[in-house]
């Protein structure tokens, strides 16, 4: 579907972590190793990442592959950032919304994007739109069902929920209405990155006090990547790295079985 990730650490130029890895999210548009629906992320990409002394982040968004991008390896050698979101996209449904359908999605300080899909849409959340406010509904950035579970998460945040709160009770609201949806979160304000695994794979990479890496998949191959169970929600810093399990609606699908590990070398 997608493959998506987080850093926050010290500065480091965008192509650090997104290019250069051997299994970089780059390489990961083409040639996944632990994705389990789809195979070629060529939908889209984008990035955001945060200024020192700006709390709003900037994005660069395009809709084709970011291996046709030419600009973006220029762009990634020269922008640093010490906080980090960015995504390739595998469009669950081919749409004329383009770039406006990449993910990261943006409101205020934070970023979201979304890996994953909802089972029935548009049809099994319409009971869902009833409680979003009108002009949140009428303003969605995109007609896809990323933009409607990051509107729905918004609707959270803006009301007063923290991070984790928001994405977890999304998560339940959208399995409950949807079961078999897949629904791996990824959100960050700069400071904090928070997630959920609900369908597809999600790794971390910590060194406390320094940096921390949420992915989908691990971008190398350091024993010290860590996978997150189905069904949680993870919360994390630069300095640690919080599981909880998710609560499981009784109308959801059971987990999918774990993807067997790469041998190490």
């Amino acid at each position: 579907m997608c493959r998506h990730l987080a850093y926050l650490g010290p500065e480091e130029p965008l192509g650090r972590v997104l290019l250069e890895p051997a299994h970089a999210l780059y390489r990961q548009s083409w040639a996944p190793r632990r994705q389990r629906y789809g195979t070629v992320n060529a939908d889209g990409f984008g990035v955001g990442w945060y200024a020192e002394g700006d709390p709003v982040p900037a994005r660069y968004r395009r809709a084709g592959p970011i291996w046709a991008d030419v600009s973006f390896a220029d762009l990634a050698r020269v922008v640093r950032s010490g906080a980090v979101l960015a995504a390739v996209r595998d469009a669950t449904l081919s749409g004329a919304d383009a770039e406006a359908a990449a993910a990261p999605f943006a409101a205020g300080p934070w970023l979201f994007s979304h890996n994953g899909a909802v089972k029935g849409w548009p049809g099994s959340l319409a009971p869902l739109v009833a409680g979003l406010p009108a002009v949140d509904v009428l303003s969605l950035e995109a007609r896809n069902d990323s933009a409607l579970v990051w509107a729905l998460v918004l609707a959270r945040l803006r009301g007063g929920d923290d991070e984790a709160q928001a994405l977890a009770e999304t998560v339940v609201e959208v399995a409950e209405a949807a079961p078999g949806s897949r629904l791996n979160l990824l959100l960050t304000n700069g400071e904090t990155i928070t997630a959920t695994t609900w369908g597809d794979t999600l790794w971390y990479l910590s060194q406390p006090g320094r940096s921390t890496v949420v992915a989908s998949e691990p971008y190398d191959d350091d024993p010290h990547w860590q996978e997150v169970p189905d069904r949680t929600l993870l919360a994390a810093s630069r300095t640690d790295v919080l599981l909880t399990p998710l609560k499981e609606p009784s109308n959801a699908t059971p987990p999918a079985p774990a993807l067997p590990k790469e041998p190490r070398t």
